[in-house]
């Protein structure tokens, strides 16, 4: 068995080689050659498990572990070969899933965005809005990046790091509104209980990808934007079912429909996607097992290749 570290995968794995095996393992997914595991989270009175797995049709399948305590969360990836069901590597997963899904929200605009999309609008400036960014900017030739977040120290120092990392420049804006104005990719990546901008103010061509909204008590996008979406994408409506607390409201409220709800895996596949350049597209992002275990497939790739990691005899 491979042990791979934090700074192991911090070091292998690219946001563009993460977005390629994302799309990947969504294309076999499509086929029907890969398979994912919705995420379980077994709870006790001080924090939780969670558990998703997923296999990706290319030779691997896996399952990825994490816990969230008061002290922090640690995570980890469980990578098998799918031939003879050899345990191939441990992985510390915390980087590596900050990476996926930023390279999900990048398989998204990639197949969503307009092809000539250069402004970005994000909410959030903190752990995820990072790669979510980086991923955007894999994909898309930004010129702009507007940045909010409630604490300006935090917001100019975000901006700073990354106008430096992208080598695009990152702005910081005082409102809300001045996020959504002009920008024809717009992110949020928050913990917020509440929508974070008016969906009434989304221009035409605007695509949308919302990541922070993992439960039912999180809500990112208010019902306007979700109402004025044409297309309304997913990793999976099982999982979203399960906690998409951006989506479940409108639904309830029979402004939405699940038979109106695609898969990431779909788009991919050709099978729906944008039809004009007025179309309003939302990608709400949750995680899959079946992407970090394509994330964790690479990264020992590159492992193998490259001399990294520990090797220990089991």
């Amino acid at each position: 068995m491979l042990l791979l570290t934090e700074d192991d995968v911090a070091r292998l794995l690219t946001m563009p080689a993460a977005v390629d095996a994302v799309e990947e393992a969504l294309r076999q997914q499509a086929a029907g050659a890969a398979e994912s595991l919705p995420r379980r989270r077994l709870r006790t009175p001080s924090g939780a498990l969670h558990l998703m797995a997923g296999s990706t049709g290319l030779g691997y399948l896996g399952l990825k572990a994490y816990t969230t305590f008061a002290d922090g969360a640690q995570f980890v990836v469980l990578l098998y070969d799918a031939h003879d069901g050899q345990l191939l590597a441990l992985i510390q997963a915390d980087r590596l899933g900050q990476i996926r899904t930023g390279a999900a929200s990048g398989v998204a605009t990639r197949h969503l965005a307009l092809a000539d999309a250069t402004t970005v609008g994000i909410f959030g400036t903190g752990w995820q809005a990072r790669s979510q960014l980086e991923a955007v900017r894999t994909v898309r030739s930004i010129r702009i990046v507007k940045a909010y977040g409630r604490d300006r120290e935090r917001r100019e120092a975000f901006c700073r790091d990354m106008t430096a990392l992208l080598g695009v420049e990152v702005q910081p804006v005082e409102r809300p509104e001045e996020v959504v104005e002009g920008s024809r990719i717009v992110v949020t990546a928050t913990t917020s209980a509440r929508p974070v901008f008016d969906g009434r103010h989304l221009e035409p061509g605007t695509h949308v990808n919302a990541m922070g909204s993992n439960s039912l008590l999180k809500c990112e996008v208010d019902e306007a934007a979700v109402r004025r979406a044409d297309l309304v994408v997913v990793d999976s409506i099982e999982q979203a079912k399960l906690e998409s607390g951006d989506l479940l409201g409108p639904i309830e409220r029979g402004h939405l429909s699940w038979a109106r709800v695609r898969e990431l895996d779909d788009v991919v596949a050709g099978r729906v996607g944008r039809r004009t350049r007025e179309e309003i597209t939302l990608f709400e992002s949750h995680g899959l097992g079946l992407e970090d275990v394509a994330a964790a497939a690479r990264t020992y790739e590159l492992a193998r290749e490259r001399g990294f990691g520990l090797q220990v005899p089991l």
